[in-house]
């Protein structure tokens, strides 16, 4: 018998309960991590990959877990240098038709329907996110951060963005247009991020951050 319009909603909001439940109950059981964000194209001979590999090396040697979207290219990349380095290599995979879910050096897998549900788990249990050069979907990932912590909606934390020649276009056109021109940012805005362009300046600028000891759910960033 098919569903009505009403059922099929319930069930959409038991599993969208579920993805959550799941994602706490899992993440919660370790120190804040390291989210490594960039594009699923990014082939393993890019220097951009090497560094991402680099970056989640030296973070696992701090004592950082590392997050990733669990897919191929810089998440890949993310989670090969945590788990090469006997770190926690966690992957936040999505369901999607035209990639794999989960790439090999995972040990630490939550697989997500909805991609909000997934971006909370992301943000609720990171102290600093590097965003490699990417596409879209890096985009909209640098971009709800960035506002989640201007907005206070979120507590500051390190945003780096990595590869200065990628990002130079971007963050020249924001100062210039948004900024100046226009004011739909406020000054200062922009100093949420810095750019880095290798993963020593990378790890330089986390300063003073740490692994905090597992946490319990409500005493967390998002609640």
């Amino acid at each position: 018998m098919e569903l009505t319009k009403t059922e099929k909603n319930a069930w959409r909001m038991f599993r969208i309960m579920g993805e959550f439940v799941d994602g706490f109950q899992t993440l919660t059981e370790f120190p804040r991590a390291i989210t490594i964000f960039g594009s699923a194209r990014t082939k393993p001979d890019s220097p951009y990959y090497q560094a991402a590999v680099k970056i989640a090396e030296l973070a696992v040697r701090r004592g950082f877990p590392v997050i990733t979207g669990g897919g191929p290219g810089i998440m890949q990349a993310g989670n090969q240098g945590a788990h090469g380095a006997g770190g926690r290599s966690i992957g936040l995979c999505i369901q999607l038709p035209m990639e794999q879910s989960g790439n090999p050096y995972i040990n630490v897998k939550l697989d997500f329907h909805y991609f909000f549900v997934r971006k909370v788990m992301f943000l609720k249990h990171t102290c600093a996110v590097v965003v490699m050069p990417g596409g879209f979907g890096t985009l909209d990932e640098l971009f709800e951060t960035i506002t989640l912590v201007q907005t206070r909606k979120i507590p500051p934390m390190p945003i780096l963005l990595y590869g200065k020649s990628f990002w130079k276009g971007m963050l020249t056109w924001a100062r210039k247009t948004m900024e100046v021109e226009h004011a739909y940012i406020s000054p200062g805005d922009l100093d949420l991020i810095t750019v880095v362009d290798s993963p020593e300046e990378a790890m330089a600028a986390l300063g003073e951050v740490h692994p905090e000891p597992p946490h319990q759910v409500g005493e967390t960033p998002l609640d």
